[in-house]
């Protein structure tokens, strides 16, 4: 049975990164956006819940730290990782506004918030989503199946056609190495920092990419 079922998950997964890799353009258009932003000055904040969040912080370290070469550290920032103000924030405020208020108090227009979800569904996302989008920043999203509420409230998301949350997780950090991947390359290149930050997309909420 073990057997089976680890099999059937490997299926799962082949299946799922099939499909994932047509979103590879996607990648690397933020790949390139975000190495135009964050050398421009602006920063990245991320955040999600209980193995997003791990896949968050994943992402900030390759880009604070490195992914494979050398080159200058970037303004990231996990929201979870900041264990006092998310617990005060959770007992003064509710669970819903943890990473929402930390948004408000880091988040400048032109930064870009990027939040990961295998539901699409959590509140205290949902609520960074709305607040980012208030402040003048991009949102983005890593979400699984669509259509789901973070797809809807972000400006552009990938979204994992997954049944299984461990798929859905394993193919974010797939997208979390592209993204590093078409990063580094930017920055490679020189193109970071070139360009202003770009114009938030309206369509592109209505669906996923």
């Amino acid at each position: 049975m073990k057997t089976a079922t680890g099999t059937a998950h490997c299926d799962d997964l082949i299946k799922a990164l099939e499909t994932f890799r047509d979103r590879g353009p996607v990648v690397e258009r933020w790949g390139r956006e975000l190495a135009r932003r964050l050398g421009s000055g602006a920063r990245l904040l991320v955040a999600g819940n209980g193995g997003s969040a791990a896949q968050a912080q994943h992402l900030t370290a390759e880009l604070v730290g490195r992914y494979r070469d050398d080159r200058p550290p970037f303004s990231a920032v996990a929201l979870h990782a900041d264990t006092s103000s998310t617990t005060a924030i959770a007992n003064d405020y509710g669970v819903q506004e943890v990473f929402a208020r930390q948004t408000a108090a880091h988040g400048r227009p032109g930064d870009i918030l990027m939040l990961l979800s295998t539901s699409g569904a959590s509140a205290n996302l949902l609520a960074a989503a709305e607040r980012a989008r208030r402040l003048g920043m991009t949102v983005w999203a890593l979400t699984g199946r669509a259509p789901n509420p973070l797809q809807l409230g972000s400006d552009e998301s990938l979204c994992v056609d997954a049944p299984v949350a461990a798929t859905v997780q394993e193919l974010h950090l797939v997208a979390v190495h592209m993204l590093c991947e078409f990063f580094d390359a930017a920055v490679q290149r020189g193109e970071a920092g070139r360009a202003r930050p770009a114009s938030r997309s309206v369509v592109s909420r209505k669906g996923c990419t």
